[in-house]
């Protein structure tokens, strides 16, 4: 991967409906060749996915948290099952395994403080693998990036 397909990908992760010949524009590149470099991207695996991100609050899913969770059982089975849970929930749009005091971080993003406590209840309190969790509620979001 080179300076040409670096400066692709920054421009596909700011807006991935760009169209072809104004990308190939951007990064100096002929459209034939702009195509040719994005679909080897693809096909190496570099780029995994393309997604549409929405405005939460304009969703109706205005509540955001973070919840911190430790578990009981870091077997294999337990915790596959306990984030089997976790991927099956519209409001959970991030899961972390972490490092330190904590097992797992978990992003939720929901409509209302009754579907929080629904949700803690099914996936954190009323789960016995989970033995504590820790829940933090964003009160201004500073910076949303999901470019890297």
């Amino acid at each position: 991967m080179d300076q040409i397909d670096r400066k692709i990908l920054d421009y596909l992760q700011r807006d991935a409906s760009i169209r072809n010949v104004d990308l190939a524009d951007r990064v100096g590149l002929a459209p034939s060749s702009c195509l040719r470099r994005v679909r080897n991207l693809w096909k190496q695996g570099i780029i995994t996915r393309s997604v549409v991100l929405t405005d939460s609050e304009k969703m109706g899913r205005n509540v955001k948290a973070i919840v911190s969770v430790k578990l009981v059982d870091h077997g294999n089975d337990a915790r596959e099952d306990w984030l089997a849970s976790l991927a099956e929930e519209r409001a959970v749009s991030q899961v972390y395994s972490v490092s330190g005091e904590t097992d797992a971080i978990v992003f939720l993003t929901l409509a209302n403080m009754g579907e929080f406590q629904e949700l803690s209840q099914k996936l954190f309190a009323g789960n016995s693998n989970v033995f504590q969790f820790v829940t933090q509620f964003i009160l201004e979001e500073h910076k949303f990036e999901l470019a890297n």
